[in-house]
């Protein structure tokens, strides 16, 4: 008999991957659509633009599952194991694609649930950073594997496949993604940040607020709380992060280059003695390398981050922002 996730260990994977109907870029700058499908999936190209229906992404999910995570997880696991654990297994790989190295899965084989648990949760970082999502989506994850037992939201779904939505209406954007109170305080606070007044009561975000992000970064303007409009969050930050790092590693060139030689400035006779002005000289092409150097990081982060350049530019430039975003 062919295996296959169960419907509540669908709806286990799309409540953390959430499920976008346009193409958006995560926060790596990879095109994706649907729940977390990427070109790299091998059963759809992503392009800027793309859209797909529900029933779209759920038959490209099926093929995912079946081409390159099932097969994994049930070598990994066993083909015996429990429906639970292959519904856990499978979250697991289609978030890290590492099942078959995972030291968790040697502890669950020997049928020690303490250090299973410890091993699973161990995977919670993202280029070296705990990430709260993760975290949660680990101790989820080590729940259903070991117990049995999905988060109380799914475990309350009697029929069909939905994702967990906010029943916030009105002025109150809705969280279509699994999210914490202290998630969506976060998003809220960098909302503010990037200058939305996306102030409301603790735990909700405000609409309008989320939909002018939405429409000046091309996404679907719903007033939805996604993985789209979360990952495009990340990107500005991170845009603004890098951009402030360059920043520094442009003055600092600057300044090490201009300060030496003001430093070493001959006032009187030039010395006869080379060395003695050997030190200045490799200062001032030590700071001029470091300025190229930052010159070209800040250039290669403006490529890296073209679409956001593309939001900040689309009024006054509605051309030169769509072509950013062509690519």
């Amino acid at each position: 008999m062919t295996r296959s996730v169960s419907p509540k260990g669908r709806e286990f994977l799309y409540a953390h991957e959430g499920v976008v109907k346009k193409a958006y870029r995560c926060p790596a700058g990879i095109w994706t659509i649907g729940a977390g499908l990427t070109t790299a999936s091998g059963v759809i190209t992503v392009k800027p633009g793309m859209v797909i229906t529900e029933a779209e992404n759920d038959r490209l999910v099926d093929l995912a599952l079946k081409r390159n995570y099932l097969p994994r997880v049930l070598k990994a696991l066993g083909d015996s194991c429990s429906q639970h654990a292959l519904d856990a297994g499978t979250s697991f790989d289609y978030n890290t694609g590492k099942i078959h190295s995972a030291s968790w899965v040697k502890s669950f084989l020997s049928n020690d649930p303490i250090d299973t648990r410890r091993r699973l949760l161990m995977w919670n970082k993202g280029n070296g950073k705990v990430m709260p999502g993760l975290t949660r989506r680990r101790a989820e994850e080590a729940t259903l594997l070991l117990d049995g037992r999905f988060p109380a939201e799914i475990e309350r779904s009697v029929t069909g496949i939905q994702t967990p939505v906010d029943s916030r209406i009105g002025s109150h954007a809705a969280i279509v993604i699994s999210l914490t109170t202290a998630e969506i305080e976060e998003a809220k606070k960098a909302l503010v940040k990037l200058g939305y007044n996306a102030g409301a009561p603790t735990g909700a975000i405000d609409r309008v607020a989320v939909e002018m992000f939405q429409k000046a970064h091309d996404l679907t303007v719903d007033g939805k709380v996604g993985m789209a409009t979360l990952a495009t969050l990340q990107r500005e930050l991170d845009a603004r992060s890098k951009a402030a790092q360059g920043s520094v590693a442009t003055a600092g060139g600057a300044g090490v280059a201009g300060g030496d030689q003001v430093a070493g400035a001959v006032t009187g006779p030039a010395p006869v003695d080379p060395s003695a002005v050997a030190p200045d000289q490799i200062a001032t092409a030590i700071g001029l390398g470091v300025a190229a150097v930052a010159i070209l990081y800040l250039a290669w982060q403006a490529y890296r981050y073209r679409d956001v350049i593309a939001a900040r530019i689309a009024d006054k430039a509605p051309r030169v922002a769509t072509f950013l975003r062509s690519f």
